[in-house]
């Protein structure tokens, strides 16, 4: 097997599909000798995720406490579960070796250090090798720039890739696969490319050459991969970099285009949940304010119950009907009642995607028989207005609606937002779109849902953990630990993992071109 480190790894989406390939006799290509990620919670889902792996490149069956964990609807008792599990296995303690928690760049991993927990893992007599990873991308995105004018110099998420360099300057891999956002090609440091930092630095001295996945080079942006052109049913640009050690050479593979895949075909049967209440906005308070100036707001708690949520959707509907205007469709009888209420962290699922689907296999886990982290958010009361109008109206006219289209249908539906007039974030409430892949999953997801509300109106309410996953390309036996909030922050840092595995069938190429000059 080709050995693998893994910087920066977050949840493991580039080691799962590069763990994904195997050979004809069902043997894995690569193995990861090492993993590693700064966050905690990531950390323990890489480490989980490992000890699924260790049976599979022993060709050994799985062990059925596994499944068991992924069947636990309680995240103590999980958690407990996970840990006897992992002290009970031999593959426990390779998991907890091959996944370590390290921050690379800090005071307590001095390169040294980090140097020769590499060498330990990799071996004495390894020289062919391949290192993947994303160094921080925060500092890079428009998103992220546009918030403070520009790439703050000061900022150590931009030198992180020194780090990532650094490693490949002291050990030589064969192959180099690393990843960053589509907001790298554009940013700066002073009038200073940072892109151009890296290409050059990334040669090291003309001992690597650097290739797209693409296409061949002929500018910067044919390192962009859109991955809703790879079988992904999101639209996620990424730039992504090649590098090929010289004594290896490259012959022109690139990844192969492939149908799209639109978004209801890998959520629209999972089970359907309601949306979860939490409280509602009363009134501003007459003399309090925030930091910020604006007046404090008072809001009145509700207790979630199947009962008081048809209420309250029913009040909804009937506001609907009378203010006209958009159809009902689903919701003309009045709102639909949910077995499943807001779901679980585990939901028995008899079909969760059709026969034919193509990523079918890559989905389901026969042993599983269900789906794990599929319960919903709690909402803002007057949120779930907004988003069930935004379902009726992405069904009627195809396109999510921006905020001047809910204060033409009725100024009940415009957000309670101190920038709303401002004319930024117009599309602050953005359903996603059954019939084409969804928008970017980031890790904005785990702070509210508005940017990932569900197209079916009736359901009411924002994506699940789960949902997002399918939309990322995790395996359904992939499970995502700690809180909902951390779940999600992981699933939206990762890479998609189908697309890590194609790019692996690439890297496997690669090698078998070593010393290959004709």
């Amino acid at each position: 097997m080709i050995p693998i480190i893994d910087l920066f790894a977050g949840p493991g989406g580039l080691g799962e599909g590069f763990m994904s390939l195997t050979d004809e006799n069902n043997q894995s290509i690569f193995d990861i000798r090492l993993s590693i990620e700064k966050d905690e919670n990531a950390h323990k889902t890489l480490t989980l995720r490992s000890f699924f792996r260790q049976f599979k490149k022993k060709a050994k069956a799985v062990p059925q406490e596994y499944y068991e964990v992924l069947q636990e609807k309680n995240l103590k008792k999980r958690e407990e579960q996970i840990e006897r599990m992992l002290n009970s296995f031999p593959e426990g303690e390779e998991a907890k070796i091959e996944a370590r928690l390290v921050e690379l760049g800090s005071k307590e991993w001095p390169s040294e250090k980090v140097d020769k927990l590499i060498e330990n893992r990799l071996g004495e007599n390894t020289k062919n090798w391949v290192l993947i990873g994303g160094p921080p991308c925060q500092a890079y995105s428009n998103v992220g720039r546009s918030r403070v004018g520009g790439i703050d110099p000061e900022d150590h998420r931009v030198y992180l890739y020194k780090e990532y360099l650094r490693i490949i300057e002291k050990h030589n891999p064969s192959v180099f696969i690393m990843e960053n956002v589509q907001g790298l090609l554009s940013a700066k440091v002073g009038d200073e490319k940072v892109f151009e930092w890296m290409k050059k630095d990334l040669k090291v001295n003309g001992l690597y050459t650097i290739h797209s996945l693409v296409k061949p080079v002929e500018n910067d942006k044919d390192f962009l991969i859109k991955a809703e052109d790879y079988g992904v049913p999101q639209k996620r640009h990424r730039v992504i970099l090649l590098g090929i050690r010289t004594d290896f050479k490259h012959k022109g593979t690139y990844l192969v285009k492939k149908e799209t895949v639109k978004l209801d075909s890998v959520i629209g049967l999972l089970p359907k949940i309601r949306s979860g209440i939490n409280r509602s906005f009363e009134k501003y308070h007459p003399f309090e304010k925030y930091e910020n100036g604006n007046p404090k707001r008072l809001y009145k708690n509700i207790s979630d119950s199947d009962e008081k949520w048809l209420d309250l959707i029913s009040t909804q509907i009937l506001k609907l009907r009378i203010w006209g205007d958009m159809p009902l469709n689903g919701l003309t009888n009045g709102p639909n009642n949910f077995p499943n209420g807001t779901g679980a962290e585990y939901l028995e699922c008899a079909k969760s995607i059709d026969d034919n689907h193509p990523l079918k296999a890559w989905f389901l886990d026969p042993r599983l028989r269900g789906i794990p982290n599929h319960e919903s958010r709690s909402h803002l009361s007057q949120d779930l207005m907004r988003y069930m109008f935004a379902g009726l109206y992405v069904e009627k006219n195809g396109t999510f609606p921006r905020l001047e289209d809910y204060a033409k249908h009725h100024s009940d539906l415009i957000p309670d937002h101190a920038n709303v007039k401002s004319g930024k974030f117009t599309d602050r409430f953005r359903v996603q779109v059954a019939d084409r892949p969804a928008t970017t999953v980031t890790s904005h997801i785990s702070k509210d849902g508005h940017y990932f509300i569900h197209y079916d109106a009736s359901q009411c309410r924002s994506l699940t953990v789960r949902e997002a996953a399918r939309i990322q390309t995790f395996p359904d036996n992939y499970l995502f630990r700690g809180s909902r909030t951390q779940q999600f922050h992981q699933v939206g840092n990762a890479v998609p993992p189908f697309l890590a595995f194609q790019i692996a069938k690439i890297v496997v190429k690669v090698f078998k071109n070593l010393h290959s000059n004709d």
